[in-house]
């Protein structure tokens, strides 16, 4: 047996034993519980098919992070979620977008930061920088190990062993013009570094409110220099990718208009022009699922429209 024959295997049966889904409002969950890897911890993965769902046809595919947070509001820690099934749902019914499904993938809670966190820009750190993040994500009590993050373990799991089982246990078109990543936060900085590690997987990405402080002060941070150094060097082609970051002002969005801006710098260098790439600002918005959800279908309609 295959590795991937005996993944689906193992998935198979564990979805038999799934309980407690997302309610959707249109479509279907399946969940993939526990899914196994050779990278990182098992995490769950909530697959959501829309409404129609058939097997003779072609879906796009929407790699989203903190997969527990995308659907039903009853189920999350703070009540809220994104309510991706409502907004795309929508879209479609309005023929706005492409025929697509959605990958959410669980984040692995205490391992979130580390697994989300871009590995090769920390890695570029001095030693004594990186004693500093340890240091403040400590006291912040973030992790009580030395901080090391292992996101690129995370896009091989999700490279070549999630997406191959994705796209055998479902009708999906396989090909980077249909696949692309999704998330906010630290899942935004996931999704910005998973098209650059991989620009011949992913064909989008939308970045909503991305955390490019890395930490939660910019106090002798030298984080967001090491993230535009790395952008300036491995930032995928414009003409075959499209990008979307956006931020608020509030909460802890409130740290990343000056941030966002020296990105924006250097998608402009790098030949980024408006047919591909999208910066949005939102005035008085915050940092939350409701947020997010309020303005989901732009990325979307970006990403994905007809």
């Amino acid at each position: 047996m295959t590795r991937i024959t005996i993944f689906l295997l193992m998935i198979s049966i564990a979805a038999t034993r799934a309980q407690n889904l997302p309610r959707v409002a249109s479509g279907t969950i399946e969940r993939l519980e526990n899914f196994p890897s050779a990278f990182v911890t098992a995490l769950n993965v909530d697959v959501w098919l829309p409404e129609g769902y058939s097997s003779a046809k072609k879906y796009s595919v929407l790699y989203m992070h903190d997969g527990q947070m995308l659907f039903d509001s009853t189920t999350t820690w703070n009540k809220q979620a994104w309510e991706v099934d409502d907004v795309l749902s929508k879209l479609l019914k309005e023929g706005k977008i492409k025929d697509v499904i959605v990958v959410g993938i669980w984040n692995g809670g205490a391992r979130r930061h580390a697994d989300y966190f871009p590995q090769k820009p920390y890695e570029s750190l001095t030693q004594i920088q990186r004693d500093t993040i340890t240091s403040q994500l400590q006291k912040l009590g973030r992790t009580k190990e030395v901080f090391t993050p292992v996101s690129d373990n995370y896009l091989k799991f999700l490279v070549t062993e999630l997406k191959p089982a994705i796209d055998k246990k479902f009708s999906t078109n396989k090909d980077r013009a249909h696949t692309f990543i999704a998330g906010s936060s630290m899942g935004g900085l996931i999704s910005w570094y998973a098209i650059c590690e991989y620009p011949d997987v992913f064909g989008g990405a939308a970045c909503m409110s991305s955390h490019w402080p890395g930490i939660f002060s910019m106090n002798n941070n030298p984080i967001p220099d090491a993230f535009v150094r790395y952008a300036s060097d491995h930032l995928p082609k414009p003409g075959t990718h499209k990008i979307y970051f956006d931020y608020g002002d509030q909460t802890l969005d409130a740290l990343y208009p000056p941030l966002q801006q020296k990105i924006d710098a250097v998608m402009k260098r790098k030949g980024f022009t408006d047919k591909n790439w999208m910066t949005r600002f939102f005035p008085g918005e915050n940092h939350s699922e409701r947020a997010w959800r309020k303005r989901f279908d732009i990325p979307m309609l970006f990403l994905l429209g007809k």
